[in-house]
């Protein structure tokens, strides 16, 4: 064996006795103390590890992506701060986010739904009587789904059974997309025709972050011991100890609070020993992950009427790029943002930058004529193969109830805690949501000790 050969098999040997010093001796996150493992460092993880660590515990917050905020994450690449994921406050009275969020320096803007443009295909502009009546016609409709509906059909079964002509009509495709699937995160021929629209809300208009809500996160994760790049393989609770293996490391806990989104725990990404209980395995199986997909677009120059909020086409798509938010609004950038939708947000993943353009720019064209020029940068989000979130927000489908997600939060053995928007009926799909079930979640365990 020549010199080079016999040194690498020394280190190759060497390296094998640290892997295996690490796992023979679990990393004690303390000995004195009662220590709480958090696995996600997204709002609801953050919040709950905070709590915990105010009163005394021993906590430390294991995330699998390489920075922290789960689906609250900020892109400054182009100066503007282009949320990815959460972008407004809903309902900021009462809302503790909002609370938070001035402590945190964030800024906010007040975004008005009425102040909107909507166009047909052909770029004629729909008149405001028209929009009126037909966003009076559609809340109506959407009170006949409630009526009607049923457990194991869609909103879509629902309305088509209904409304059978509506479907294929543009403005009707527009506010079911637009409005619906971006509000629930899900194709209607998903959604669940009974609890659609039965979650809580707080009073005021949204605002939407200005500044990036990324800083939320940081204000959170100031003082915790925090670990990046760290995604969970296996949590065994069968011993006193909760035992937890990442790829390179195990952790010895007293209690786990595990935050990751539902897309994540429908992958069965993370093994349990034992195994989960069966109700909450059937409720992870049948809940859903939605997904809603963001394209902001950057331009020398800004072509449209910049003193409007909104911009709406009636594409024969539904939830292709039929929304647009002006962001020149409140920002000094020549900038929109548009999205996609339903069925739509997962073929959008497909397409490359250059088609993005195409399509989009597409429908611009027909709104303020051929001679507009392309953007000079685009940002984009692909939140179905996003492996650390694999969707954007849960929702009820068929054959599920509202009392799923409040079921999701049942902890295990009063070892594993769970919290996360998915865990919540009454503020699902939303960041105050997910923080308010951080706290839920540390308030049983400080009550159970």
């Amino acid at each position: 064996m020549n010199r080079k050969k016999f040194f690498q098999n020394i280190s190759f040997i060497s390296a094998l006795i640290q892997l295996q010093k690490i796992f023979s001796n679990p990393i004690k996150i303390s000995s004195k103390k009662k220590s709480v493992l958090v696995i996600g460092a997204g709002i609801s993880g953050l919040a709950c590890a905070n709590k915990l660590q105010q009163n005394g515990f021993d906590v430390l917050v294991l995330e699998s992506d390489t920075k922290i905020g789960g689906r609250i994450k900020t892109d400054y690449s182009l100066g503007i701060a282009f949320d990815q994921g959460a972008s407004w406050i809903h309902s900021p009275k009462e809302n503790p986010i909002t609370k938070l969020a001035k402590e945190a320096g964030i800024k906010t803007f007040l975004t008005v739904n009425d102040n909107v443009e909507i166009y047909n295909k052909k770029g004629n502009l729909y008149t405001e009587n028209y929009i009126d009546t037909l966003t009076i016609n559609y809340k109506n409709a959407q009170e006949e789904i409630i009526k009607n509906g049923d457990k194991n059909n869609s909103f879509e079964e629902v309305f088509k059974t209904l409304y059978p002509k509506k479907l294929e009509q543009p403005f009707w495709k527009f506010m079911l997309s637009a409005d619906l699937e971006f509000d629930i995160g899900g194709d209607i021929s998903e959604i669940s025709s009974l609890y659609f629209q039965d979650d809580e809300v707080f009073e005021g208009e949204d605002v939407i972050i200005t500044n990036g809500y990324g800083k939320l996160a940081d204000y959170f994760a100031k003082g915790l011991n925090i670990k990046l790049n760290s995604p969970v393989s296996e949590i065994d609770y069968r011993s006193e100890k909760i035992i937890t293996k990442t790829k390179n490391e195990i952790f010895e806990s007293d209690f786990v609070v595990l935050t990751v989104p539902l897309g994540v725990l429908k992958k069965k990404i993370i093994q349990f020993s034992p195994n989960l209980p069966q109700e909450k395995i059937d409720i992870i199986q049948n809940l859903k992950m939605g997904n809603v997909n963001k394209f902001l677009l950057l331009w020398e120059k800004a072509f449209w009427d910049t003193s409007l909020q909104y911009i709406g086409i009636t594409p024969d798509t539904k939830g292709k790029f039929n929304y647009f938010l002006n962001l020149k609004k409140f920002t000094e950038y020549n900038a929109l943002m548009t999205f996609s939708f339903g069925k739509y947000a997962y073929i959008s993943e497909t397409l490359s930058n250059s088609e993005i353009i195409e399509e989009i720019m597409g429908h611009l064209k027909i709104i303020y004529g051929n001679k507009i020029p392309n953007p000079k940068n685009l940002l984009r989000t692909k939140w179905g193969e996003n492996k650390n979130a694999f969707g954007c927000y849960s929702f009820p489908t068929n054959g599920t109830t509202s009392d799923d997600f409040d079921k999701l939060s049942k902890s295990v053995n009063n070892k594993i805690f769970f919290a996360g928007e998915h865990t919540s009926t009454k503020y699902r799909a939303t960041v105050h949501g997910a923080y308010l079930s951080g706290l839920r979640e540390a308030e049983k365990i400080l009550n159970y000790i």
